[in-house]
């Protein structure tokens, strides 16, 4: 079923950036707004540490453990746009089929890298349908993509009153989850000196942003905290195609996690999950070039892209590289606390 589903959103994704199909058939005030989400309902959470979700998965032929219960440090996950719907530019959360995919995606193969060492918490969010990214006649787009903020913005909120508990945390993204997570990092966290200090970096991966933080840098190292991290994957020798995404100022190389251009050998890659979710080592190689990542095509497992483009599978390529370096994350930060 996710194969299936995950084939014909690309499909859905090719045909909009083709023929401008699949945008919504007016605009956004002529739609009802769909029903705001109660953060202290629980059905409005994707992943919560009290649910069995997707995220407490690990990949299948790995050794990984599911280590929520005794983590130290929270991740709060933004998923990315899994709405590919002409009927309204906003997301109902009513919807249970667009839910489900929601958790078998990128809930399942992206939240889930991050409980070897921290509570997952990922919200429901009214997401903003694929074709507000690319809308220019009217500010449907626009509007969409506000609306979709201010339910990350609450969810957020929420968290850090009734879940976080003084904890340090991490916030996680990708594609449209980043581009609200680099929002509220200037909205929430850069000016807030509490939350500043328990802020352990962001993972906001897949999309670009002309955001410039004064007190959050882009990591360079891979125990640096208190920074952001992010990178767009392309085949080897790409420009971006700068419809969806582009150049991203804050590209890491998740092999090194560095900035510079060297090229890191696939043999540094600790292994990718490939679209079944299966272990795969050494899935690829990667280089930094002028705000994209470049990578060749994994000689093994199936790992989706779109012509030249793996935005899709951002994480899957570096799976166990991202696990691994959370953990190490983690333990600079509390070694710096002492």
């Amino acid at each position: 079923m996710y194969i299936k589903s995950l084939r014909i959103s690309l499909l859905i994704i090719i045909s909009i950036a083709t023929t401008g199909c699949f945008r919504p058939g007016h605009s956004f005030s002529y739609y009802k707004e769909p029903a705001k989400p109660d953060y202290s309902d629980t059905s409005n959470w994707a992943v919560l540490l009290t649910k069995i979700d997707s995220a407490d998965a690990v990949p299948i032929n790995s050794a990984e453990m599911d280590g929520q219960s005794t983590a130290r440090v929270d991740v709060f996950y933004i998923h990315p746009t899994v709405n590919f719907s002409a009927r309204s530019w906003n997301a109902d959360l009513a919807n249970e089929k667009l839910n489900k995919r929601t958790d078998e995606y990128p809930i399942r193969m992206q939240a889930s890298a991050f409980n070897g060492s921290c509570k997952v918490y990922a919200p429901r969010y009214r997401q903003a349908t694929l074709y507000s990214f690319i809308e220019k006649k009217t500010d449907s787009g626009e509007q969409a993509l506000a609306l979709a903020y201010s339910d990350v913005l609450a969810a957020f909120d929420y968290y850090i009153r009734n879940y976080n508990q003084d904890r340090p945390f991490i916030i996680a993204s990708h594609s449209q989850g980043s581009r609200h997570a680099f929002k509220l990092l200037r909205d929430r966290i850069e000016n807030d000196p509490i939350l500043l200090d328990k802020f352990i970096c962001a993972y906001a991966i897949g999309f670009t942003t002309d955001s410039i933080y004064t007190k959050i840098q882009a990591c360079d190292s891979s125990t640096q905290t208190g920074c952001l991290i992010s990178w767009n994957s392309y085949k080897w020798g790409s420009k971006t195609d700068n419809k969806l995404i582009g150049v991203n100022k804050y590209c890491t190389n998740p092999l090194s996690w560095k900035r510079d251009t060297s090229v890191v050998s696939k043999m540094d890659n600790f292994g990718g999950v490939d679209r079944n979710f299966k272990f795969i080592a050494n899935a690829t190689d990667a280089k930094v070039n002028e705000g994209i990542l470049w990578v060749h095509n994994p000689k093994k497992g199936k790992f989706v892209h779109i012509g030249k483009n793996y935005h899709i599978s951002d994480y899957n390529l570096f799976y166990m590289n991202i696990r691994k370096n959370v953990a190490a994350r983690i333990d600079s930060y509390f070694e710096n606390q002492k």
